[in-house]
């Protein structure tokens, strides 16, 4: 039996087939761990994914909705976006938590990190944050963004995620997360 470690895939060549800002994605030729020859695509994420869980002192949490091109679907998820090279997960996380919701939080804790969010097909990993001790101030949404912001509580948005309302992986994984946490 092969080490499971050490990749049974061989690349022979990689080339770059897109590239903007936000992603890349490169085309592999490769053998496969049967011995079959052919080739694998991955996105390369230029961002890690920041999500944080604002939690008040009433057990209250705060959604984002917005209308998500990919999927052309409106959702409901926790305050997310990207962490660029320049900023830590942590600063990512405050900035984003302040420009989605207008929100700011004395304490940041960390809630999941390192999650791959599609591993067969992109390198894109996930910080998620829980925030507490909120302050109320103005948010600031980028212009890609159109959104409305609801607060509720936690037990009603972990229910969501149960129902199906929330599909959003970074928000499933923080909200079971935090309802197997309270238990």
């Amino acid at each position: 039996m092969k080490n499971r470690e050490t990749s049974p895939w061989t690349t022979h060549d990689t080339r770059t087939v897109y590239d903007n800002p936000w992603i890349s994605v490169a085309e592999s030729a490769v053998t496969n761990p049967g011995g079959g020859e052919g080739i694998y695509g991955v996105v390369h994420f230029k961002n890690r994914a920041i999500g944080v869980v604002p939690v008040d002192e009433e057990g209250h949490t705060w959604l984002v909705g917005q209308y998500r091109y990919p999927l052309n679907t409106y959702e409901w998820e926790i305050p997310e976006g990207g962490c660029p090279e320049n900023e830590t997960p942590l600063e990512t996380a405050q900035r984003e938590l302040r420009e989605e919701t207008g929100l700011m939080a004395t304490d940041y804790e960390v809630l999941l990190d390192n999650i791959s969010l599609s591993n067969s097909v992109s390198d894109e990993r996930a910080t998620i944050f829980v925030a507490r001790g909120l302050t109320q101030s103005g948010a600031a949404p980028e212009e890609t963004e159109n959104l409305c912001v609801k607060r509720l509580p936690l037990a009603e948005a972990i229910s969501m995620v149960q129902k199906g309302a929330i599909t959003d992986a970074v928000s499933v994984m923080a909200l079971l997360r935090l309802a197997v946490d309270s238990k």
